[in-house]
C-alpha cells in the first residue's frame, strides 16, 4: 500500500532517490504507478511547474499541478508519460494524479479521532493550515 505523506517527507526514501537515477528507473516507477517526489526549481509564467529530476528535467503542466508552488518546495508527482522527442528527455509529470490517489486511496477513509500525520504549510489568526497528504491541504481550526 501507498503511503501518502505530507510533501517534503518523501525526499529522502531510499525508493524515491532509487526512482530517481535514471530515465530506465524513473519509467519502472511510471509502470508501477509509483507516487515521487522532487524539488520544484521553478514555477514558470504559465503556472508549470518544472522539476529537477536528478537523471533529466521534468514538468508537471498547469493542468495536473497547482498555481503557485514557490521554487525549492518539494512536490509529490506521478510521472505520466517520459519524451524523447527532443534534445533531452524530458518527464511528463502529474501533481493532480498523486493527490487524487492520496484521496481515493487514503483521506476519504478516515474517519473522526483518527490520528495522521501533518505538515504545517502557514498559519493565520483562524487556524492553521496542514498538508495532510501529497500536498492535499487541511485546516485546523
Amino acid at each position: 500500500m501507498t503511503e501518502f505523506l505530507p510533501e517534503g517527507r518523501r525526499l529522502a526514501y531510499k525508493e524515491n532517490t532509487a526512482a530517481l537515477q535514471s530515465s530506465k528507473t524513473l519509467m519502472q516507477a511510471a509502470v508501477s504507478g509509483a507516487i515521487l517526489e522532487a524539488s520544484c526549481t521553478v514555477c514558470d509564467a504559465e503556472h508549470n511547474m518544472h522539476v529537477d529530476l536528478g537523471c533529466m528535467k521534468g514538468i508537471i503542466p498547469r493542468s495536473e499541478g497547482a498555481i503557485g508552488i514557490e521554487s525549492g518546495k518539494p512536490v509529490c508527482f506521478k510521472i505520466t508519460k517520459i519524451d524523447e522527442t527532443g534534445s533531452e528527455p524530458l518527464a511528463i509529470l502529474s501533481r493532480k494524479a498523486a493527490q487524487e490517489e492520496a484521496d481515493k486511496e487514503y483521506v476519504s477513509k478516515l474517519t473522526p479521532g483518527d490520528i495522521i500525520g501533518a505538515r504545517v504549510t502557514h498559519l493565520e489568526q483562524f487556524g492553521c493550515f496542514v498538508d495532510i497528504g501529497c500536498g492535499i491541504a487541511s485546516m485546523i481550526p
